[in-house]
């Protein structure tokens, strides 16, 4: 199967994860603005979280998942799909939106220089606006699946600070989420050594264990997880924010 025919089968998969999209967009909207780019939006799994924006730029290497999305949100103005390459210099012109966020949920450890990735973002906000990211965590997780779905990497919240500092962006926040799904990816990685999500997996996970672990991490910031959540905010001249935003701790 080629890398897009498997990317759109598994986004395809996630569809019935209900529960796990709610649940991501409770971790990321309180740090969104009004205007937001979308990197990497896939056939729209997450975008549906975000119809009530003033503006969505959902984009996406994948001329095929941009497609779907088109359609499956045909009927809502505020959402611009657009075929882009956040590596590639028209990335860069997506600042004629006047995007106050650029949202990166499973996005930058597909790319070769994750460095240049948020450089890329960085250069179409204005100073103090935010990169909000979700990436996938811990190497020792990597696996079959990860491999098959083109991801270089997995990440530690300290490799994220270090990433985002040298970037030039200050960290308002860098915490791992998901605890359940860090030992699901490592049975999965290590002992199954499966190349595809199970829809089982996915149904019996998004029904049965997301709620009760949403609420728990609502209170109780874990030690480790499947995901890390970062927030990261451009700077401004002499390297300060334009103080608009509260830090989030």
């Amino acid at each position: 199967m080629e890398d897009a025919e498997y990317t759109v089968a598994d986004q395809l998969r996630m569809t019935r994860a209900k529960n796990y999209f709610a649940w991501q967009s409770r971790l990321v909207r309180t740090h969104l603005g009004r205007r937001v780019i979308e990197v990497g939006c896939g056939i729209g799994n997450f975008t549906q979280t975000l119809l009530d924006l003033e503006a969505v730029i959902a984009v996406d290497v994948e001329a095929a998942c941009v497609e779907r999305l088109r359609q499956r949100y045909a009927a809502c103005s505020n959402v611009h799909p657009l075929v882009c390459d956040l590596l590639g210099p028209e990335f860069r012109g997506l600042k004629r939106f006047r995007p106050d966020t650029c949202l990166c949920t499973s996005v930058i450890e597909h790319t070769a220089d994750d460095a240049q990735a948020l450089d890329a973002m960085a250069s179409v906000l204005e100073p103090g606006g935010r990169i909000v990211l979700l990436v996938p965590a811990f190497p020792a997780l990597y696996g079959p699946i990860d491999r098959r779905l083109g991801h270089y990497r997995r990440y530690r919240a300290a490799g994220i600070r270090r990433l985002a500092e040298r970037a030039g962006l200050r960290v308002r926040k860098a915490r791992y989420v998901n605890t359940i799904g860090f030992f699901g990816w490592w049975l999965n990685a290590h002992i199954l050594k499966l190349e595809a999500q199970s829809e089982r997996q996915i149904a019996f996970f998004d029904r049965w264990l997301v709620p009760p672990m949403a609420a728990v991490e609502r209170w109780i910031h874990p030690p480790f997880g499947q995901s890390v959540l970062a927030v990261l905010e451009k700077l401004g001249a002499g390297g300060q924010g334009p103080g608009a935003w509260e830090p989030n701790t």
